[in-house]
């Protein structure tokens, strides 16, 4: 392995290439769309690039928010073979800052939220759009910093009141929100790929689940995998009043493990590959993984920003990662957000730049310009790697982050 050390503009870049390849062994889980963590998710998002499209429509700009903290708490429902029903409404709350006025003009806040959180579960969980208890929980405080000295009111207190946006700093230049880190690599082997893909399958719209309506979509997937064998663990619930009996159940679930092992079949060929579904399930008891919804939030699991998918869809602990929970966050100058992101599509160009694995890390400093990162620390598995484009594409990527808050709010970006 060789190291090359370089100040970037302000920017303490670190490359190091010939480093060793990821091992084959893989441990990998992902949730899908009606997983409770993953609503909160996909909620929080919805929620921030709202917000950002009315004001940008109004002011001209982004005004400060943040959704990020967004918790759903799980209802209650009564499930029986061929019916069932909501007995108790699933809690949002809607927690975070978010400016409510712009140079004395109001900006519905609460109605914008209310909106998108009906509109996000009709669409997602129909059956729980009807139970719903939204409780805002939105401040306008400011962030630390604003010190009293005399009668003048400090700048940062206008950050959530601004007179006009030419109150946002960001106008002028984009500072790091937090100190933190963005963690991105490539490319995925060919498990990861496969353990995404099969999650979708059963949790989004496909041709199992538009030919099965059975098919709920809180779905969650654990895997091993060692380069020649794959072991998954993995939860595909069912919707009662679709379902009329245990033995429905028990043929339904063998569809669902048949259709596991033909996506095997084309996805890892070759490969030893065991699929272990429900496995809390005892049918003999009427223990299973019905639900009335699809979704195990109509009875009492709660969902989290932050606690499911990274940025890439994945969660996996043997590769690189980080405990930011990007969705939600303000899209202008949101580190955990931003470099996420950024971090991702370095390491895909590097990938492509240099044939062969690359990892990216960005490290900011809060306060400090948000294009020019504390550290960047490179890792390429080629080992001649050329420093100067990969210096190139790192500069790149730090000039691009005004267009990539375009890309957020105008839908142009998916965090899975």
């Amino acid at each position: 392995m060789s190291r090359t050390s370089t100040i970037l503009g302000k920017t303490h870049l670190v490359i190091d290439t010939g480093v060793a390849h990821p091992p084959a062994t893989t441990i990998v889980e992902r949730k899908g769309l009606g997983h409770p963590d993953t609503l909160a998710d996909h909620l929080a998002e919805r929620l921030s690039r709202a917000y950002s499209r009315y004001t940008v429509e109004r002011f001209g700009a982004v005004l400060h928010h943040n959704f990020d903290k967004l918790a759903l708490l799980g209802g209650a429902s009564e499930v029986r073979y061929g019916a069932g029903r909501m007995t108790a409404p699933v809690r949002v709350l809607v927690n975070g800052r978010a400016a409510p006025m712009c140079g004395g003009e109001r900006i519905p806040v609460e109605e914008i939220v209310e909106a998108e959180v009906r509109a996000f579960f009709a669409r997602r969980l129909p059956e729980v759009s009807d139970h719903l208890d939204i409780t805002f929980n939105i401040t306008s405080n400011s962030s630390p910093g604003a010190v009293l000295t005399g009668d003048e009111v400090p700048d940062r207190t206008r950050w959530f009141n601004p007179r006009s946006i030419e109150d946002l700093r960001e106008r002028r230049v984009r500072l790091s929100n937090d100190t933190s880190l963005g963690t991105g690599w490539a490319p995925e082997n060919v498990f990861e790929s496969f353990v995404r893909e099969l999650v979708d399958h059963f949790s989004g719209e496909s041709d199992f689940t538009l030919s099965h309506a059975w098919c709920g979509s809180d779905v969650k997937l654990m895997g091993y995998w060692d380069g020649e064998q794959a072991d998954v663990v993995l939860c595909v619930p069912q919707k009662s009043r679709l379902v009329a009996s245990r033995a429905e159940y028990t043929r339904n679930t063998e569809s669902v493990l048949a259709e596991c092992h033909r996506l095997a079949g084309l996805r890892l060929p070759g490969a030893q590959t065991r699929f272990r579904l429900n496995a809390r399930d005892v049918p003999e008891r009427d223990e299973l993984y019905l639900t009335y919804t699809g979704s195990s939030i109509e009875s009492g699991d709660e969902g989290v920003v932050g606690r499911g998918n990274r940025v890439n869809g994945l969660i996996t602990p043997l590769r690189p990662m980080n405990l930011e929970g990007a969705n939600g966050k303000n899209p202008v100058y949101h580190v955990g957000k931003l470099y996420n992101i950024a971090a991702r599509r370095l390491a895909e160009r590097l990938h492509e730049a240099t044939d062969g694995h690359a990892e990216v890390h960005l490290v900011s400093t809060t306060g400090q310009r948000l294009d020019q990162p504390w550290r960047v620390l490179v890792r390429l598995s080629s080992p001649d790697a050329e420093v100067d484009k990969v210096q190139a594409l790192v500069a790149q990527a730090m000039d691009e982050f005004p267009a990539l808050t375009d890309e957020l709010v105008s839908d142009g970006i998916v965090l899975s």
